[in-house]
C-alpha cells in the first residue's frame, strides 16, 4: 500500500502543485479526475476568488482535491476560514511556520502537508503534526529555499530524518523522474511545470508556449536577497541580474520587482516585463497536453521503468 494514495484516497501518487496564476479549479479537477491529487493554488487569489474556485472544483469532480496556501499570505486567516467553511479535506502549506495553522486544520479533520527545502524544516514540520512533507529541490520553479539543495540530495536527506511520508518535488516531469524519486525514498511526487503546459492551466498561452520553447539554461534562480525565485530569462530577469551585479540592496530590488509582475507575465502574457516562474524541467517539456493525459503518461512511463528494473520497490 502506498502511504500517500492511502492518505488522500487517490489512485496514483501524483500531486499537481499549487502554482500562482496556473492552478485554478479547471486544472485541479482535471488532475483529480485522472486519478492524481489536484491542488488549487491560493497564492494568487483573494479570499472570495478562492471560495469560487473551491466551489467550482466540487462541481467538476467527486474525487479528492486540495488547496495550496502560502502561510505568509496577508489574508491567511480569511483563506483558512474559507477552506474550513467549504470543508476542503487536503491542504498543502508553504512559505511559513507550519506550527501556526496545522493544529487548526488538523482539528477540523484536514490532511496537512508542508513544503520544505531542508531536512531541518522537515523535522520542524513533523513536530508540528503535519501528515507528510514535500521535499522540493531548487530545480523547481517559483520560490525556492535559500539552501539551493538539489532534489537528488534533498529527498534522501529528508527521508533519513522523518518518519512521515515524503513527496518529492523539483525537476520532476516524467515517469522516469518519478521512478528516480521513488528510488530515493519518496512515496509520491509533486509536479508543477509539466502541468503549466496544459489547456486546463489558467496561465496565459504565451507563457505556456514559452515553457514549451525553453531550453537548458533558460531558467535561473534570481532575487536571492528577497526570496529566491526561479525565472525564465527575459528583459525583467536581465534587469534584475544587472542590478544585483551592481550590488542593489533589498529595497532597490523590491522597487524593481514592483507589484503584480508575476500576474503580468504568467497570467496576462507579457513575456518581456513579466515575472515568469518555471522549473528547470521546462527544458524537457515539448508540447501542451491535456492534464489527464499528463497523469496517464507519467504513470505509464513510471510503470514501464519499474518493469524494466524488475522491482516493486519503487
Amino acid at each position: 500500500m502506498n502511504p500517500i494514495t492511502t492518505l488522500f484516497g487517490i489512485q496514483y501518487p501524483i500531486v499537481q502543485a499549487g502554482m500562482v496564476w496556473a492552478s485554478g479549479w479547471r486544472l485541479a479537477s482535471a488532475v483529480s479526475n485522472a486519478g492524481g491529487l489536484g491542488l488549487i493554488g491560493a497564492g494568487s487569489m483573494y479570499p472570495d476568488v478562492l471560495k469560487h474556485h473551491i466551489q467550482r472544483c466540487k462541481e467538476a469532480t467527486n474525487k479528492p482535491f486540495g488547496v495550496n496556501v502560502p502561510l505568509l499570505y496577508p489574508d491567511i486567516d480569511q483563506l483558512i476560514n474559507i477552506i474550513l467553511e467549504e470543508k476542503v479535506q487536503v491542504v498543502f502549506t508553504s512559505a511559513g511556520n507550519p506550527k501556526t495553522w496545522t493544529p487548526v486544520l488538523k482539528a477540523a479533520g484536514v490532511k496537512v502537508v508542508h513544503v520544505v527545502s531542508s531536512s531541518a524544516f522537515a523535522l520542524k514540520s513533523e513536530a508540528a503534526g503535519v501528515d507528510a512533507v514535500v521535499a522540493e529541490g531548487f530545480e523547481a520553479g517559483g520560490h525556492n529555499g535559500r539552501e539551493e539543495t538539489t532534489t537528488m540530495v534533498l529527498v534522501p536527506a529528508v527521508c533519513e530524518k522523518v518518519k512521515i511520508p515524503v513527496i518529492a518535488a523539483g525537476g520532476i516531469g516524467s515517469g522516469k523522474a518519478m521512478a528516480a524519486a521513488f528510488a530515493l525514498g519518496a512515496s509520491a511526487v509533486q509536479i508543477g511545470s509539466r502541468f503549466v503546459a496544459t489547456p486546463e492551466a489558467s496561465s496565459h498561452i504565451n507563457f505556456k508556449q514559452a515553457v514549451v520553447n525553453a531550453k537548458e539554461g533558460d531558467t535561473m534562480l534570481s532575487l536571492k536577497k528577497l526570496t529566491p525565485v526561479r525565472l525564465i530569462k527575459n528583459h525583467f530577469y536581465e534587469a534584475v541580474r544587472t542590478a544585483e551585479d551592481k550590488g542593489a540592496d533589498i529595497n532597490a530590488l523590491q522597487t524593481l520587482l514592483g507589484r503584480a509582475r508575476a500576474k503580468a507575465g504568467m497570467f496576462e502574457g507579457n513575456m518581456e516585463e513579466g515575472e515568469l516562474e518555471i522549473g528547470q524541467v521546462s527544458a524537457l517539456i515539448h508540447e501542451i497536453m491535456p492534464a489527464g493525459e499528463v497523469v496517464k503518461q507519467i504513470w505509464a512511463e513510471f510503470e514501464a521503468v519499474r518493469r524494466h528494473l524488475g522491482t516493486n520497490h519503487i
